[in-house]
Formats: C-alpha cells, structure tokens, sequence
C-alpha cells in the first residue's frame, strides 16, 4: 500500500532541527497525537511504525521523528529532559500549522518522556504510555543488573534492543529531577498504561507505580506475552487497536463538512484506484480488489450498491415491524450481486441484454407463519432504495468551474 505520509522539521532541544514524519489517516484526521519511541529506539523501529501506521488507519495522524536527545546508542546527562523539550517543540510546530495535538503516546523511557511533557502542551486530552518505566530508580536498576561499567565516569553498557547502550550517570540525575510522580498526579487528562506482565527489561511494577499515582479517569491494558519491544506484528497491532478506541472517548470527531446530502468522492493516492467517501461527518474508503489492480482496501463501487439495497431492507422491515408491533428479533439482509444475461434470468421479464440482478435473502430470529413470511418478502420491496433500482433513474454530469488562473 502506498504510504500517506507528510514531513514536518521543527527546532527541537538545543535548536537542532528534527524531521519528523506524520502519518495520516485516508480522511480528515479526528486527532493527532504524538509518538515518543521507547528505550534504545527510533522513529522507524518495526513496533513504533506499526502502531503509528494502524493508528493512522484508525483515523489518529500520528507524529514520530528521532529525538535529540536519544540517539540508538548514547544517553548522555541531558537525554531526558532535551527527550522531554522535543516533545514540547513537536507539539508548538504542529499547533502553528493548526494541527495541535490532542494525544501523547510513549514506549518504554518515551512513555516517561509524555508523562513529564503533557502538563506543558495545551490542548492535552489523552496521554498513554507503553511499557514505561515509572521512575528513574527503575532504570538505575536496570542499568546496574544489565550493564558493565566501561568508563571512568561510571558511564555503564548495556544490550538493549540488539544495539549495545552507553547510559551515562548523570543521565539518572537528569530523569530523577523530571519527579515523575508528582507529574502524573497532576496530570488532570485520561490516562491508559499499557504493559506487558513477562516485560523482562521494564517489568510490571512501574505499571502498577504509574497507574497508582495517577488520578481517574484512568485505565490499564494488558499486553499479556508481548515482550519489551512489541517485536511481534500482532503485539503492535493489538496496542495500536486499543489505543485507537480508547482514545476515541476523549478526542472531538469533526463535524459534518459537506452540506445536505452530499456525498464527497476523492482519490487517497494509496494504490491506483483507492477512494475516501466523505459523507455526514463520516469518512468511508472504496477500491477494487487486487485481481483487477487495486488493493481491496475496501467495497467496491457495486458492493455499496449492494450495501444500500441491504441496509435499507433492514430498516424498511425494522419500521414495518415496530409499527405492527411484530417481535422479529434481529434481522439480517444478504445481498448478492451479478450481471447477467435477461434471457436466463427466471426473474428478468421484460428485459434484454446483459442485466444486473439482485438477489436478497432475509432472516429473523422467530419462526414465521407462511403469510407472514410472504408480507416479509413483499415489505422489502417497498424499501426506497429497492425502487430506486428497479426504476429508470436519471444522471446528471457536469463538469465544476476551473478557477481562474492568477494574472
């Protein structure tokens, strides 16, 4: 699938310039956050682009890029809080685009990263954390139990990530002054911790220190056998999914932008022929599958034909049913669509040449009597969307006016 993807560079800690990449959703994004990749990582790392792709896919845009202050194999004294003064610069240059962030998301020492940066960006509403160390006494252990000490300064080395780390004394100093506690206590947004039990890097303690400090509304997940890192696809898809929908209850959904009944249709440029639908406020994609070119991202043109006969036949027998006050149960509607010849079609009377037929087969949850099966069967026919296609129906095409060019 092509990527939708958008570039920023912003000044992050120190001035240096950062790239960054956003990753968009299909449609207009209902939010953005911001991704601090975890312990020894970068923005590219396999679970960082995984969850912040399918976010994406979600409806989320999500910003990642490589802090300043982290780089794969050094954490000198200053990492921390320039990790820290990165976030903050995303957060500024997104909010002069427009674009501010409503969401912060953290792996590992990223998610202690968005715990001390939320209470300085504006417009916060949700701050999750993945596998987070709660405190810099938890990465001083980690530190001590998994690192030989190479330098005179007490700097020690340590395999995290399959890259060999240099975490540097001073950096401990610097995390400790950041008082994690005190930060999320005061937090004041919806929190979601999601931890791994079997985390052997940071284990399941700090999730219990961050949640515990942390007032409501607040909420954990279990990533059951995911490991540190989220290396397996699934694992990443999984947080990725639950980060979505959580987030969903704290994020405004952007309003209807299209007036009426419109219905808005507009290349993604991912594949060749994938579309977003923008109808009502909600945003919908078609496409072709992958035998004629495309990349069965979603229906094709005929199957939202098929969906509007199906959904209006369930809500045509749903009103028939509450106004005779028949206990159907749920009903269901399958459609089939085809194009065939008139002449073998048993139901095509009337008509030549090739035809597209329809084919609906209802279902109720009770038993029918065989005259209400039948006035069932008749109802479905009355279903607006049934007549439209039955009946001629009249297309009008205009071409829209060029603006005209600037002189």
């Amino acid at each position: 699938m092509t990527e939708f993807t958008e570039t920023l560079e912003f000044s992050g800690a120190e001035g240096r310039p950062v790239m960054a990449r956003l990753d968009l959703p299909a449609g207009p994004p209902r939010a953005i956050a911001i991704f601090a990749h975890c312990f020894a990582c970068a923005a590219d790392t396999i679970a960082t682009a995984r969850i912040s792709r399918a976010m994406a896919e979600r409806g989320i845009a999500v910003l990642r890029f490589d802090f300043t202050g982290l780089s794969h194999d050094d954490f000198p004294g200053h990492a921390f809080s320039a990790t820290v003064a990165d976030i903050t610069a995303a957060a500024r240059a997104l909010a002069a685009q427009g674009r501010a962030p409503s969401i912060l998301v953290g792996h590992s020492l990223g998610g202690s990263a968005v715990l001390a940066a939320a209470g300085d960006i504006p417009g916060i509403r949700a701050v999750a954390t993945i596998n987070a160390p709660a405190d810099a006494a938890h990465v001083s252990r980690v530190v001590t139990g998994l690192g030989a000490e190479t330098g005179a300064d007490g700097a020690r080395e340590l395999r995290l990530a399959g890259h060999s780390v240099t975490i540097h004394p001073d950096f401990l100093e610097d995390l400790a002054a950041a008082r994690l506690e005190a930060r999320i206590a005061a937090l004041r947004v919806p929190l979601l911790v999601l931890h791994a039990p079997r985390d052997a890097v940071v284990g399941i303690d700090n999730a219990a220190a961050i949640f515990g400090a942390a007032k409501h509304p607040k909420s954990f997940i279990s990533l059951d056998d995911a490991d540190h890192m989220l290396s397996r696809a699934e694992d990443a898809d999984y947080a990725a999914g639950v980060l979505a929908a959580w987030a969903a209850r704290y994020v405004p959904i952007p309003e209807a932008t299209r007036p009426g009944n419109l219905v808005h249709v507009t290349e993604t440029g991912r594949g060749r022929y994938q579309q977003l639908v923008e109808v009502h406020g909600h945003s919908l994609l078609a496409d072709e599958p992958a035998a004629v070119g495309g990349e069965g991202s979603g229906p094709n043109p005929y199957d939202f034909l098929a969906i509007a006969l199906g959904t209006c036949t369930a809500m045509t027998l749903r009103m028939y049913a509450e106004k005779k006050k028949l206990a159907l149960g749920r009903v269901s509607v399958a459609v089939d669509h085809a194009k065939v010849h008139a002449e073998d079609c048993a139901d095509c009377e009337g008509r030549s040449g090739r035809i597209d037929r329809f084919e609906r087969v209802l279902t109720v949850e009770v038993a029918l009597d065989a005259a209400l099966a039948e006035k069932l069967v008749e109802i479905a026919g009355k279903c607006p969307v049934h007549r439209t296609l039955e009946q001629s129906s009249v297309v009008v095409t205009r071409l829209a006016e060029t603006p005209p060019e600037e002189s």
